[in-house]
């Protein structure tokens, strides 16, 4: 009955996110942590790990979707593979730093993590603008070397893709909007594909776990929401042609600000 339970909720959640993945451009997973915890706590787990249990599910379905958004746009021949080179060692050593520091914190560490760079994302969502600038070219040298495990590191402790910090990075750096979502979809698999391989060798306490749970991945809803966003996705890309996304990417980082503030309360106060 549980099973059945969270396999009806995580539907509708994976339907949601792939909705809103694609008509504002932005990564499933600062929809899914959050509502992976709120889900998982209404039932009843509370294992230690929830909050890592969340984050690592989460980031295996960024697997599945940003090679399939890699493939797309590189189809469309807007992938920067030269930025994509550069920045993978920085970003997959961030990525496993990340594994470690999150499997020794506590869920409440990793939930005011989130609540504060979620507050952050939802902020430069509503008030961000196109023309602000860092420089007229991506950074190389110190700055990259500094920048590409940061973006690993902290994407690893949200459970995020590389669209939430990736995109705006590009854009400061004078990339054009559509190079640098395609680009960050690379982001993505440097970022889930080692912290997974992590995060699925780890061993939580059985005690309060969802069903299913390999290493800190809940199968059942790693598969649903891969097969739910697969689906509706496009749909949320076709909704985006036929309408004006702005005013919808201004109340989308509302919900996300609210949500982060709502999970710093949670985490502050117990």
């Amino acid at each position: 009955m549980e099973l059945t339970l969270i396999i009806v909720i995580m539907l509708a959640i994976g339907f949601v996110a792939g909705i809103i993945a694609g008509l504002l451009g932005v990564g499933g997973g600062i929809i899914l942590v959050p509502a992976f915890y709120y889900v998982f706590s209404w039932l009843g787990y509370d294992n230690a790990y929830l909050m890592q249990i969340c984050v690592a599910t989460s980031l295996a379905t960024i697997i599945v979707t940003s090679v399939r958004s890699t493939m797309a746009h590189h189809q469309k021949g807007a992938v920067d593979w030269d930025t994509l080179r550069g920045w993978a060692p920085g970003i997959a050593i961030g990525a496993v730093v990340g594994v470690v520091i999150a499997g020794r914190s506590s869920s409440a560490a990793l939930m005011v993590v989130f609540g504060v760079l979620g507050l952050l994302v939802g902020m430069y969502m509503a008030f961000g603008r196109e023309n602000w600038r860092l420089g007229e070219q991506m950074p190389t040298g110190l700055t990259r070397g500094i920048l590409s495990p940061l973006v690993g590191f902290l994407s690893v402790l949200m459970g995020i893709g590389g669209g939430s910090f990736g995109v705006p990075l590009m854009t400061l750096f004078n990339r054009p909007i559509h190079r640098a979502v395609a680009t960050a979809a690379g982001f993505g698999i440097l970022i889930a594909v080692p912290s997974v391989i992590g995060f699925l060798m780890f061993k939580a306490p059985d005690a309060g776990r969802p069903p299913l749970t390999v290493g800190l991945v809940n199968l059942p809803a790693f598969a649903i929401i891969v097969l739910m966003t697969m689906l509706s996705a496009p749909l949320g890309a076709r909704l985006a042609h036929a309408m004006d996304p702005k005013p919808l990417k201004r109340v989308f980082a509302v919900f996300i600000a609210v949500m982060a503030a709502n999970m710093l309360r949670k985490a502050l106060t117990g």
